[in-house]
């Protein structure tokens, strides 16, 4: 199996990284022969120093000698142009995380071109607006939105039949550590795109979200954490988080490289994850990969409702909220109940996100197994 994917790019992200990670080694895990797949961004090349991060990273989930980053006329990194395009010949299918690779030669070569889609809503939307169309060129597609296609998603299914998957996540790799002193998450405040208007109503990033929660950590009195991708320019909101009482932290420092962002995870208490505006409004289901590992680490998650909870048990563990009201009575009972929500946490991974499980039923689903 190939998967490809923009990591090069993003190397120094540690959830970027282990979102990826949960992939390559879930799939070694049950037997597959995995290549990974990158490409050259022609407007910026990498620099050495990224490219001795890219194979530091894959050496961490065993791939040091499976992958290849090419150019349009070669290869910059790993294997050559033709052995990568050999073994998508002879693969049982590329999986194309967010119509990433957008290389004929590629898409050509590969018997079956899988469209992964972890920004449900996004390339949906700016497919049926003409603004991009990420799904071309395309035979299967699956999306972690847990509720495509339930009247009650508003992502559009932008002609295409979706299969649906839960973020996968490798438990061996993240063993439970219960405890910790503080409410954590890792979170980026704005993406790099703006928002985007379909169908009468605009859908935003995270910041339009986390405004609403701003005064959390002072109304719970409780110890929260923000490692947060945030420009020093955004000054009304850094002050708006300060007041309430959050700390900041930056994520270069704290979860850059994948075994940072694990140990991150591990020292936490619990999870407080806010979601994308884009994904509350339209309640795709969303969970984030980030949450599935606090999940593994034993790390009860509070997790603004995307509208989940038909795909998974909440309630112990997992805590859905709307409010700022039902946010804080989570956090209390979080603390009230510790011990009882962080084994429900490990328990609700196992059983619902563990790789072993997630990707086998997918695989079958797609007709890949």
């Amino acid at each position: 199996m190939v998967i490809a994917a923009s990591l090069l790019q993003s190397v120094g992200r540690g959830g970027h990284c282990w979102f990826l990670g949960q992939w390559l080694l879930g799939l070694r895990r049950l037997g597959w022969s995995v290549f990974f797949l990158d490409y050259e961004d022609e407007t910026r090349p990498a620099t050495e120093h990224e490219r001795l991060q890219l194979a530091d990273v894959l050496r961490i989930f065993d791939m040091q000698d499976s992958y290849a980053v090419l150019t349009p006329t070669g290869s910059s990194a790993g294997s050559s142009r033709a052995a990568a395009l050999d073994v998508v010949r002879r693969s049982r299918g590329l999986v194309n995380v967010m119509g990433y690779v957008r290389d004929p030669a590629v898409l050509e070569a590969a018997p079956v071109r899988i469209f992964l889609d972890i920004d449900p809503g996004y390339g949906q939307m700016w497919r049926e607006l003409g603004l991009a169309d990420v799904l071309a060129g395309h035979d299967t597609f699956v999306t972690v939105a847990g509720n495509m296609g339930d009247p009650s998603c508003t992502v559009p299914d932008a002609g295409a039949s979706w299969t649906t998957v839960r973020p996968p996540v490798v438990l061996a790799r993240w063993p439970a550590t219960p405890g910790g002193e503080a409410f954590t998450t890792v979170a980026t405040w704005r993406r790099p795109w703006g928002p985007v208007e379909y169908d009468g109503r605009t859908y935003g990033s995270r910041v339009h979200e986390f405004r609403k929660f701003a005064t959390l950590p002072a109304r719970a009195d409780a110890a929260c954490e923000l490692a947060l991708d945030i420009h020093g320019d955004e000054a009304t909101d850094l002050a708006l988080l300060q007041r309430g009482g959050w700390t900041l932290v930056d994520p270069q420092a704290v979860a850059a490289h994948p075994n940072a962002y694990r140990r991150y995870i591990q020292r936490s208490r619990a999870e407080i994850c806010v979601a994308q505006n884009m994904y509350v409004d339209t309640r795709c289901g969303w969970i984030s990969d980030r949450s599935v590992c606090y999940l593994a680490s034993g790390k009860p998650v509070l997790a603004q409702d995307t509208g989940f909870q038909g795909s998974v048990p909440t309630g112990t563990g997992l805590i859905p909220f709307r409010t700022l009201d039902e946010a804080v009575a989570g956090m209390q009972d979080i603390e009230a109940r510790y011990d009882v929500h962080s084994a429900a946490a490990r328990e609700l991974a196992s059983e619902y996100f563990d790789s072993d499980v997630v990707l086998p039923a997918l695989l079958e689903q797609t007709g890949v197994a």
